[in-house]
């Protein structure tokens, strides 16, 4: 049986793996799903993506499926009950990021901005194929997207977070050069 050679870091573990083969780095052109990806991007702080992945369904349900309708009509009473789940990451400013990203988006659509368009004009319209193999923490464009999204008083968007969130949704193409998604 021939090894399927897949990018290091998703090597080690199935739950990894399985994110690696499915999702990491799809072009993600949902507005909704970019938002929710930025979002839990943003839990990530500080932490690393497994563990942001473990808990992904508990974050789903929590954040009731990362509806922005549902998730801007959250108040303090629903912090609170946030701050007490050992299910996701219990940081007050990462939970209210969230809050608060969900009015953003929802401003942005009333205003007749997409969030897709939005990103995906910033990137040129496709994905970015790394052809260097070396993977960087950040990048000039990162840092654009970073200064675009922190203007519209996002949260948890600076540009090595925002990197990685361009990684995860297909904006930029990091695959190893010899892992079989590239």
């Amino acid at each position: 049986m021939k090894k399927v050679h897949r990018c290091a870091w998703a090597e080690n573990d199935p739950l990894m793996q399985a994110y690696h083969d499915e999702e990491w780095g799809v072009p993600e052109h949902d507005s909704r799903a970019l938002w929710e990806m930025l979002m839990l991007e943003g839990f990530q702080a500080g932490l690393s993506w497994i563990t942001i992945l473990r808990k992904r369904d508990a974050f789903r349900e929590a954040f009731h499926k990362f509806d922005p309708e549902a998730v801007a009509r959250m108040g303090e009473r629903e912090v609170k009950r946030l701050l007490e789940n050992p299910g996701i990451i219990r940081s007050r400013a990462k939970i209210e990021a969230t809050i608060g990203g969900a009015r953003i988006y929802l401003k942005m659509r009333d205003d007749g901005e997409d969030f897709s368009k939005f990103v995906w004009g910033l990137a040129g319209g496709k994905t970015i194929k790394n052809m260097t193999g070396v993977v960087p923490a950040k990048t000039p464009l990162s840092e654009e997207m970073s200064k675009a999204l922190k203007k519209r008083r996002f949260k948890f968007v600076g540009p090595v977070i925002v990197y990685a969130w361009m990684q995860a949704t297909g904006i930029v193409n990091d695959h190893s050069l010899d892992c079989f998604r590239r």
